[in-house]
Order: structure tokens, then C-alpha cells, then sequence
């Protein structure tokens, strides 16, 4: 009987090493004819398979997939400004002072249910960093908005809407600042695949028309290198904001011609990869007028974007994305009609001061005999008012007054429920 279990066993090891010595052989077998198999062809259950099909997936169902909520750059921008132009809305642009109007742009968006454009000004840059420093080389600048953009980027998800990192006019003679955020674009996509910064606008209507050109065009070729969109501006937006001051300006400026359009368009579409989008002047300017001192016309889009279709031979009516700057304080009716010639963006700056503002004074009214010392008011001598002269208090008046004048702005940019 133990001679019979011996035996048994011993049938039993010499089977296992027979089927561990096929499966080596199978194995090596398998892994030579992977060695020669085509490249090309994953499992179709691969993780690396599963990982791509999750990217393409909608994450709103009004926008192409390459849209997800977070900062947006590259191809997936354009085909954000694309959805916009082709449903007729456009995106508030809103400048920025640091991150209390930074998180109130994220939180209107949110609210209305739509894309925001957070825009860093030159000024707006050196202030986040802090007024105090030396900025003889743009350095406070230059940092202030590289902190700004990082800012969003680490919690733009959170808001679950698209972002898109802006920057407002620079002229010839600020195009370091530009410079400087460049190089800090080039570091973060070396880092993470994509730019620091969505877009930025190079304003320099001041030169001539060749020269102006020339120079965003040599910029396009360093930005369609990591997806940053250009825009540009032609003619001069008349007004005041941020340091430029085109007040005196003579009015034929202030109207831009359907040529000068073209001639910008079919400059720019040889930049490889190039996206862009145009400021074209039709009356517009920076700040609030009363009704009749500014004189819109919208209708140069029309004409721009038909000059450049019959040129170009394109069945698209509307070949080039526009931007409405000097938005403050227009008509509704002059801004829709200047949606429906492609407009994607308006610029919203003078309203959104004085929102927060509003909102920061009107905490003031509310709590101001709890705000005349640390100790003290209404309901005692004794009672502490830490609670109300607390900044973060009077700041988030200001932020959801902010939130609350961009969803007015969202209303009339027809921007509103946009993304589902």
C-alpha cells in the first residue's frame, strides 16, 4: 500500500513538470509572437484602453467631450469658443484683482451654468503679488499672475465648470510682462502637458497695421506650440482701464474696416496650429457713458465676417471669432446683436467693480454700528464685534454681489444653462 501512495505521487510530480514545462514553452511561444505582433494593436479591455475611453467621455452634454470643468486650453478652447459661436452665446470675461473676484467669477459660473474667462491685467497681476514691490521689470506683475493662474488651476475643478485663463491688453512696450508668463506657460506644460495660461491678448492697435499683425503672428508661433489662443485687437477701444487711456482718441479709430480684418485672418491662419480670436473696434470703449455718448456699431462685424467668407470662399458665414471689449454699461440688444456676427466674449470689467464695491458697502450700511470699534454697539457696551469687522465678512458681501451682477451679465450673453 505505501509502495502503491509512492507511486502515485511520484505520477503526480512528473505530471505537474510536464504542465509547468508547456506552460513555460507557451509562454515563451506567446511572448516571441508578441515581440513580432504589430504595435498598434491594444487589448481592447487594456487599462490603457479603459483610461482613454473615460477622457472621451461627455463630462457636459452640451459641449464636445474635449471639454471638462477645470482650465481649459488648446484644442480643447476652440472647440469650447466654437460650441459658443455656433449657439449663439458668448462667455463673460471678467477682469480680475486677486482671488476674492477670482472665486466670485467660478461661483457665478457655477450659478448660471456656464464657461467663465478669469482675465489678469497687468495691474491686476502686480496688485495679487502686492503693491508694495519694485515692478521696474514687470516682476510683481509677472508674478502676481502666475500665482493668480495657479490659484485656479488648483481649484477650478471644484466649481465642476469650463475655465478659461485670460490675460487683458498688453501693449508693445508690456510685452515682457507677456514674455514672463510665457516662460512660465513653457515651464507647465514641460511639467503637465498644457499651458499655464489659456490665452492672451496682445494689444497693438497703437502701431500700424503690418507691424501689429507681425508681431502676434511671431507670438502665435511660440503659442500654438503649447495651445495658447491669441487675440488681437484692431482699431482702438476708446475709455480708460487699467493704465491705457484712450479717452482723446480720434474717433475714426474707433471703427475698424472689414479689410483690416481679412488681412489679420489670412496673416494669422499660416501660423501652424495657430488659434486666435479679434478685437475689432465698432464704436466700443472702457467705462460707463450716458445713453447716446457712444456710438455702436455692431454691423462692421457683419460686414467683416461676410468680406472675409466671399475672400476665403467659405461656406461658415462667420469665419472669425470676435471679442467684445468696452461691454460695460451697453445695450442688451446691442450685445446680442453682436453675438449673432460671432461674438464669443465680452469683456466685463467697470460693472463688476462696482458690484463688489456695492456689496462691500451695503455690509457697511447694514452692520455699521457694530463696526465703529472692537468692543461695543447696539446690544451692549460689552459685546465683542469680531464677528462683524472679521475682512472675510465685508469680502464675501462683495464676492456674492460680484457673483450676482455676472449672472445678470450671463442673462444677456444668453450663456446661461449652457453646459447640460
Amino acid at each position: 500500500q505505501i509502495t502503491s501512495m509512492s507511486t502515485l505521487f511520484d505520477t503526480l510530480r512528473k505530471t505537474q513538470v510536464n504542465s509547468n514545462m508547456k506552460l513555460a514553452i507557451a509562454s515563451l511561444l506567446i511572448g516571441s509572437a508578441a515581440a513580432f505582433a504589430p504595435a498598434a494593436t491594444p487589448m481592447r479591455n487594456s487599462a490603457l484602453n479603459m483610461a482613454t475611453e473615460t477622457t472621451t467621455e461627455k463630462a457636459f452634454a452640451k459641449l464636445p467631450a474635449s471639454v471638462k470643468p477645470g482650465v481649459v486650453t488648446g484644442d480643447a478652447l476652440v472647440d469650447l469658443l466654437d460650441a459658443a459661436k455656433e449657439q449663439g452665446y458668448a462667455i463673460p470675461g471678467v477682469n480680475i484683482v486677486g482671488t476674492n473676484s477670482i472665486n466670485a467669477c467660478m461661483e457665478a459660473a457655477a450659478k448660471y451654468g456656464g464657461p467663465i474667462m478669469v482675465t489678469f491685467s497687468k495691474g491686476g497681476g502686480q496688485f495679487i503679488a502686492g503693491k508694495s514691490l519694485a515692478n521696474d521689470a514687470d516682476e510683481a506683475s509677472i508674478a502676481g499672475s502666475v500665482a493668480g493662474a495657479k490659484h485656479v488651476h488648483e481649484v477650478a475643478k471644484l466649481y465642476g465648470v469650463p475655465v478659461v485663463l485670460h490675460t487683458d491688453h498688453c501693449q508693445k512696450a508690456w510685452l515682457p510682462w507677456i514674455d514672463g508668463l510665457v516662460a512660465a506657460s513653457e515651464e507647465h506644460f514641460e511639467q503637465t502637458g498644457t499651458p499655464l495660461f489659456s490665452s492672451h491678448m496682445l494689444d497693438l492697435s497703437e502701431e500700424s497695421l503690418e507691424e501689429n499683425i507681425g508681431i502676434c503672428k511671431d507670438y502665435l508661433e511660440k503659442f500654438a506650440k503649447m495651445g495658447i489662443l491669441l487675440e488681437f485687437e484692431l482699431g482702438v477701444t476708446g475709455g480708460e482701464e487699467d493704465g491705457v487711456d484712450n479717452t482723446d482718441v480720434d474717433s475714426s479709430r474707433l471703427y475698424t474696416q472689414p479689410e483690416e480684418v481679412y488681412y489679420a485672418y489670412e496673416q494669422l491662419s499660416q501660423v501652424k496650429g495657430g488659434a486666435f480670436t479679434c478685437a475689432a473696434s465698432f464704436g466700443n470703449v472702457h467705462g460707463v457713458y450716458a445713453p447716446g455718448n457712444v456710438d455702436l456699431q455692431p454691423i462692421i462685424l457683419y460686414n467683416s465676417q461676410k468680406y472675409i467668407q466671399e475672400k476665403i470662399g467659405s461656406d461658415d458665414d462667420k469665419p472669425m471669432k470676435f471679442v467684445f471689449h468696452g461691454g460695460s454699461g451697453s445695450s442688451v440688444d446691442d450685445i446680442q446683436y453682436a453675438i449673432g456676427a460671432g461674438v464669443i466674449k465680452m469683456n466685463i470689467d467697470t460693472d463688476t467693480q462696482w458690484a463688489f464695491w456695492d456689496g462691500v458697502r451695503a455690509y457697511e450700511a447694514k452692520y455699521h454700528d457694530y463696526l465703529q470699534g472692537q468692543i461695543g454697539n447696539p446690544e451692549g457696551d460689552d459685546k465683542p464685534n469680531k464677528k462683524y469687522y472679521d475682512p472675510r465678512m465685508s469680502l464675501r458681501a462683495g464676492e456674492e454681489s460680484m457673483a450676482a451682477r455676472l449672472i445678470k451679465a450671463a442673462e444677456d450673453l444668453k450663456c446661461v444653462n449652457v453646459l447640460n
